[in-house]
């Protein structure tokens, strides 16, 4: 069973029980809509073609059902409207484009952070909506074609190698085994990391597995560069067995910890990803093990399988190209027609100097002979 640090699955039934007659706090046009939308897709009902098919994820559903509340109120307060889907295509882009600009803001009057994610629920919702009135036999015009749903530039803590081993010189042994893990692997924290057992430790504790049930793209067994020698300390250590899970622990302590950690090392500067030093978190790990393993495998593929990636942007997106350096070298600028020419000088030179070294070799045999003959006939003649 694959553990849920943050009870995606408890609270989105929870949820489904207190709501049971009606979504408070919205209309019942709205309520009535999110309750059949998020339906439909926990089960994988009117998924929009251009979406992967199949039921979604609790995480996925749990985002999907806040943000339904989010348009309902939004929409209620910027235009009036008591059914979301009355929005019309201007207005739809204004509002997104007023979240942007910070004109409509959290209820604390900070920026949203992850505008991405609200232009692509909108757009998930819609599409839903048009295939649905679709079986209806009704035309909905797809307003959301224009919608800006860019992603944000994320802010992270970048921390070099030499920092990372200085922040697991100040941590507990527990909390630096883990660190070196996260850094070694760049697996996904919590979700993988907590579901990792001994048993998926391999190789003398050289290799681990990350399992196709516990990854959020695809299964994936990595070879464990640095962190070895931790692991194996640490699981002896802890006597943990091989049905044991790795670590456990409650993401939100850990988190705490390590930024305790890190403003005590590092203050509150900005790193070099943007965030403060004093805002590092599991996640961030994942980011410096890109920037730490990227200059060092040959191939993009290589690295796009440790990391559990499909597609090749993420490996800008996670690392931002910081800590690359230039390796390109004098060899790197000779064009291919002159490396051959160099190639067939140093063959023809290498094949010389062999033909020097057959006739040196031949004049010492044929001298050991002479002095030997000589030898012998000054013995005749004495």
């Amino acid at each position: 069973m694959k553990r849920d640090p943050y009870k995606h699955k408890e609270k989105y039934h929870a949820w489904k029980i207190a709501v049971k007659d009606g979504v408070p706090g919205i209309s019942k046009v709205n309520s009535d809509l999110t309750l059949r939308y998020v339906g439909d897709m926990e089960v994988g009902r009117n998924v929009s073609s251009r979406s992967s098919k199949g039921p979604r994820s609790f995480i996925r559903l749990n985002t999907l059902r806040q943000k339904m509340i989010f348009f309902s109120k939004r929409f209620k307060d910027e235009f009036g409207l008591d059914d979301i889907t009355k929005i019309t295509e201007d207005q739809i882009i204004v509002f997104f484009s007023k979240i942007r600009t910070g004109e409509v803001s959290r209820e604390d009057g900070k920026i949203y952070a992850s505008i991405d994610t609200y232009g692509k629920a909108f757009k998930s919702f819609w599409h839903w909506w048009i295939k649905v009135n679709r079986k209806e036999g009704v035309t909905v015009e797809d307003i959301t074609i224009d919608l800006d749903v860019r992603r944000d530039k994320p802010k992270w803590v970048y921390l070099t190698e030499d920092q990372v081993r200085s922040f697991c010189d100040k941590s507990t042994f527990k909390y630096r085994t883990m660190i070196m893990f996260l850094f070694d692997t760049g697996i996904r924290a919590p979700t993988e990391l907590i579901n990792i057992k001994i048993s998926d430790l391999h190789n003398d504790f050289k290799e681990v597995h990350i399992r196709d049930e516990i990854s959020k793209t695809f299964g994936r067994r990595i070879k464990l560069m640095l962190s070895s020698d931790l692991i194996k300390r640490y699981i002896r250590e802890e006597k943990l067995e091989l049905h044991d899970y790795l670590f456990t622990f409650k993401p939100y302590n850990v988190n705490r910890v390590i930024k305790n950690t890190a403003r005590k090392l590092f203050g509150e500067g900005v790193s070099p990803a943007g965030e403060k030093y004093c805002n590092l978190t599991m996640y961030d790990f994942r980011h410096c093990a890109c920037c730490y393993w990227m200059p060092r495998y040959k191939s993009e593929s290589a690295l796009k399988y440790r990391f559990g990636w499909k597609k090749s942007d993420k490996i800008h997106y996670y690392s931002e190209l910081l800590g690359m350096r230039d390796t390109i070298s004098e060899e790197d600028m000779l064009i291919d027609t002159t490396k051959t020419e160099l190639e067939k000088e140093l063959n023809s030179t290498k094949r010389q100097n062999e033909i020097l070294q057959e006739r040196m070799e031949l004049m010492e045999i044929n001298m050991a002979k002479f002095e030997k003959l000589a030898s012998q006939i000054e013995g005749v003649v004495s």
